[in-house]
Order: structure tokens, then C-alpha cells, then sequence
């Protein structure tokens, strides 16, 4: 006997789809600013706003990202594709992830080659594109902020700009030290400054999206706490091949074969188990899909090999 509790939103529809518009807006903002901070990198010299300029290039391509996959989630399921292509906004931040790792790697490298050797740097023009870059991030922060606290897919675009505009802060005070001090080596430790900044967040970003894809528990579910809450329902005398795991941001799911005594299924009172195991599991955990196979005590030596 199998059972499916679901609620809030369907199979249709993701978190990140209500916030596409205003993907859409901060990738024109970066793009334009991109070609502005390129611009400005050459002409002056700057490795630091270089570095700048390269991370919202993967600002530009992880934001585009995002917002593909936020179209492409939001096509029907199918025969083939159950959940039709949802999944695809995680495969997108572990994408942002990757770019992100890369930019900062190269930004540190870079600046170890330039230590001891730093190269004339017009100040006047880095100040003026790393200000322009910074308020350009600060707009797109502000349209990003209510998503990224739904969304994987959203906090990678969100954290991508948000690393870039403290990259921008440190470009600033840097142009503003070599414009006062004539310390041109402020320019390198800007870039150092840009590559712990972004390496960090990479790399968390990059973690939660492995643990969606290697179909980790959720967060905020523990298994052992579900187990005893299963347990605890009445006529339930085992549970095995219980699993949790998020199909995309804002949709968990939980299947498990539930062990219930012999009278009680005898006596018709299966769906009465059921019921009960979707109110627990459904009141107690922020779990979007709870299917559920009932087995008889007696039909535990016919299953196959079987997981905790």
C-alpha cells in the first residue's frame, strides 16, 4: 500500500520563478557595468579592478545562468522527466560555484606575480569605475535580497554580487591609498582582498549544491528525530529504506517502507496508519512530499535486501 502527502506548490512551479524579472534586470546592470569596469581596467593599469571586472564577468554569466535555469524549471514534467527540469537551477549554482572558484584563483595568482613589481596605476580612473561598480552591486543587492532566502539557485546570484560589491569596496579604498600615498602596491593587496573574498563563499555555494545533487538529507531534517516520530505512530513496528533528499530549493521530499502490525492492516485500518503518518511527518518537518509504502510484519521476509 503506498501513499503521497504533498503540499505548498506543485510540481509546476519553483521558488526562483517569481524573482525571474528581476534576474533579468541585474543581468542587464552587470552586463553593462562589465564592459564599463573592463574598459576602465585596461586603461588604468589596475589589477585589483581587473580582478573586479572579472568577477562580475561571472557575475554576468552565473546570473544568466540563473535565469535559464529558472525558464527551463519551469517546464512541465514529463514521462521521462518526473520532476521535469527543476533540478536544473542546482546543476546552475554548482555551475556558479565552479566560476567563482576559478576567478578567485586566478585573481590570488595573479597578484603574487605582481608582488614586488607593481605597475603604474592611474587612481583617478580605478576610483571612478570601482564607485560606478559598486553602486551598480548595490542595486542589484537590493533587487536579489527577498529571493536568496528561498532559492539556492537565487543565493548563488546573490552571493556572486555581494562578493563583487565588497571586491568593489576594496578597489575603492585602494585607488583612494594610491591617490593619497603613491603606494601602488595597494593595488595587489585589493586583489588579494577580491580572492578571499570570493574563494570562501565558492566554495559554500559549491558545497550546498553537491549535497542536493549527492541527494544529502535536507537541511533542518533530522533523520534519526523522523525515524522516532514514525516510530511513534500507533501499529507502526519498524521502518526501513527511509530517505530524505531535495529535488531543487524549496522542495524535499521523503519516502519510506513503514512495518505496521498485521491486525491492524487485516482490519482494514491501513489508511488510518497513513493518515497519521502524514500528520506527523507533515506537521512536524518542512517536508514538501512524503510517500509512504505500508508493509505487513509477515512480508518483511519477502523484501528485498533492505536499508536503515
Amino acid at each position: 500500500m503506498g501513499h503521497d502527502h504533498a503540499h505548498g506548490h506543485a510540481h509546476g512551479g519553483t521558488v526562483s520563478a517569481g524573482h525571474r524579472r528581476r534576474l533579468a534586470l541585474v543581468l542587464a546592470i552587470t552586463g553593462t557595468v562589465l564592459v564599463v569596469q573592463a574598459v576602465g581596467a585596461v586603461l588604468s593599469g589596475s589589477l585589483a579592478l581587473l580582478a573586479d571586472a572579472a568577477h562580475m564577468a561571472t557575475d554576468t554569466v552565473g546570473i544568466a545562468l540563473a535565469l535559464g535555469a529558472v525558464t527551463l524549471a519551469q517546464r512541465p514534467a514529463s514521462g521521462r522527466r518526473t520532476f521535469g527540469w527543476q533540478r536544473i537551477e542546482v546543476l546552475a549554482a554548482a555551475g556558479n560555484g565552479l566560476l567563482l572558484l576559478a576567478v578567485g584563483g586566478y585573481v590570488v595568482v595573479e597578484a603574487v606575480r605582481r608582488i614586488g613589481d607593481p605597475p603604474e596605476i592611474r587612481s583617478g580612473l580605478m576610483l571612478t569605475v570601482a564607485v560606478l561598480g559598486l553602486v551598480a552591486n548595490l542595486v542589484s543587492l537590493a533587487l536579489l535580497r527577498e529571493g536568496q532566502g528561498e532559492s539556492l539557485n537565487m543565493r548563488g546570484a546573490y552571493l556572486e554580487v555581494l562578493g563583487d560589491a565588497l571586491g568593489s569596496v576594496a578597489v575603492i579604498v585602494a585607488a583612494l591609498v594610491i591617490t593619497t600615498t603613491g603606494w601602488t602596491a595597494a593595488d595587489v593587496v585589493a586583489s588579494f582582498v577580491v580572492g578571499a573574498l570570493v574563494l570562501p563563499r565558492a566554495w559554500s555555494l559549491l558545497r550546498d549544491a553537491l549535497d542536493v545533487l549527492l541527494e544529502a538529507a535536507p537541511r533542518g531534517v533530522d533523520m534519526a528525530e523522523v525515524r522516532r516520530h514514525v516510530l511513534g505512530v500507533e501499529g507502526v513496528t519498524d521502518v526501513h529504506d527511509l530517505h530524505a533528499w531535495t529535488i531543487t530549493s524549496g522542495l524535499p521530499v521523503l519516502s519510506a517502507h513503514v512495518v505496521v502490525d498485521d491486525a491492524l492492516l487485516a482490519d482494514g485500518h491501513g489508511g488510518r496508519v497513513l493518515d497519521a503518518l502524514c500528520a506527523c511527518l507533515g506537521g512536524h518537518f518542512d517536508v514538501e512530499h512524503c510517500t509512504f509504502q505500508l508493509e505487513s510484519v509477515s512480508h518483511r521476509a519477502h523484501e528485498a535486501p533492505v536499508h536503515d
